[in-house]
């Protein structure tokens, strides 16, 4: 490229070190930043070199949600702002007891005994020498609904303790094979590393059903907050049982009755009784736009959600836009995977006048999701906050703005 500029014109040269003299104004807050129309031109700037570490977009703004008053032990999934059905590993939920704890892998280890024939410690690099197993499945917490939420809530801030990832680990059952189980164990104690040395008992049935020990999510090793080195993976089944920095299992014939499975985590009932080891997350769904803090105009949207069910795959999701009244039969968005997150759309023409859209799903074993009303007159109203399901509502006013349906006996 010839050097030679005509007068009163600017030299690429010149131009480019214009460019490097203004992002630097601007860096230091000396001029304001470029509007969409000033921007350069990028096909006219040389772009950024590889980097060690991919980054999003600094445009792109997702963030987990920490609501106040629980001193840093929970952070909520930004539900209404994902697309597809996996949770971006840095994006998971968190909900822990006593802090995530720094582990060094290396000196990390899983024991394993009580009623085995060979009670035996394995270290990280020894349980990734066993066969690996892949599956994508959900994580959810039993306290995953806030009922204190106002009309401005959005899906994040009502029911953003679930998270989706494909996990790899070994088959707890292959462990077991290894350690060699006694004709009368039945349970089994899986324990944490953390402060709280989280703890819960959990029937033999599932370790040889689906358990896994996993050390990868999406691809990587676990982040520190989801249990990093090791975890247990109870697919379908409560978070807290999916117990975290995992480094003891212990057999034995009968439940431990831990502190989190007594005290915590139990669903009072009605008649004065109690339901310990409610552990399966039934079916549900939400709807994640339109909602909060929409504000639709006349024509065609598509009403979008996820839906989930620790029992099984999900079967159908129908959405009503008049209150539940009536009905409609959405798509299901493949693939449709066992205790997994499922993408559901349909498409809706709004007519400016006032509607409540709501969602609801069946799984493959002909569960129902419930209204909030069934829910307590079966269990009663000392059941909260644990395994509340029920059905979520959106309404919408004339004047296009969406609001979240604090009201939810439908």
């Amino acid at each position: 490229m010839s050097d030679k500029t005509p007068p009163g014109a600017t030299s690429r040269r010149d131009f480019v070190a214009g460019l490097t003299a203004a992002s630097g104004m601007i860096a230091s807050g000396q001029v304001e930043a470029l509007t969409p129309t000033q921007a350069p031109d990028p096909t006219r700037v040389q772009g950024a070199a590889t980097s060690a570490v991919g980054a999003r977009s600094p445009h792109e703004t997702l963030t987990r949600l920490q609501p106040p008053g629980y001193k840093g032990s929970i952070s909520l999934t930004p539900l209404e702002s994902l697309h597809g059905t996996l949770t971006p590993a840095d994006l998971h939920f968190e909900r822990h007891h006593g802090g995530v704890p720094q582990l060094d892998p290396a000196h990390h280890e899983l024991l394993i005994h009580g009623m085995v024939n060979k009670a035996l410690k394995f270290s990280l690099d020894e349980l990734k020498r066993f066969p690996s197993v892949t599956r994508t499945c959900f994580i959810e917490c039993s306290g995953n609904l806030n009922t204190r939420a106002g009309e401005k809530s959005f899906p994040q801030m009502l029911c953003g303790l679930t998270s989706q990832s494909e996990w790899t680990g070994v088959a707890l059952g292959t462990l077991l094979r290894e350690v060699g189980v006694k004709s009368k164990a039945s349970w089994f104690l899986a324990e944490g590393s953390d402060a709280a040395l989280m703890a819960r008992s959990i029937p033999l049935k599932k370790a040889w059903d689906d358990a896994l020990i996993v050390y990868a999510q999406n691809g990587e090793a676990i982040r520190p907050e989801q249990g990093y080195p090791i975890r247990l993976l109870l697919p379908g089944w409560e978070g807290n049982t999916n117990v975290k920095w995992l480094r003891r299992i212990e057999l034995s014939d009968a439940p431990f009755m831990t502190r989190e499975e007594t005290s915590k985590y139990t669903d009072p009932l009605k008649n004065d009784t109690a339901r310990l080891f409610s552990v399966i997350m039934d079916a549900r769904s939400i709807i994640t736009s339109p909602t909060f803090p929409h504000v639709l105009e006349k024509g065609w949207h598509e009403v979008r959600g996820i839906a989930w069910s620790g029992r099984g795959r999900i079967e159908t999701v129908e959405v009503s836009v008049d209150g539940g009244r009536k009905w409609q039969i959405a798509q299901l968005q493949g693939p449709v995977l066992d205790k997994a997150h499922t993408r559901f759309t349909l498409p809706w023409k709004w007519d400016g006048h006032p509607a409540q859209i709501s969602s609801r799903t069946t799984d493959e074993t002909g569960y129902v999701q419930p209204t909030m009303r069934q829910l307590i007159d079966a269990r009663g109203p000392g059941s909260q906050p644990y395994h509340l399901n029920s059905i979520m509502s959106w309404t919408v006013q004339t004047d296009g703005q969406v609001l979240y349906n604090a009201e939810p006996w439908i």
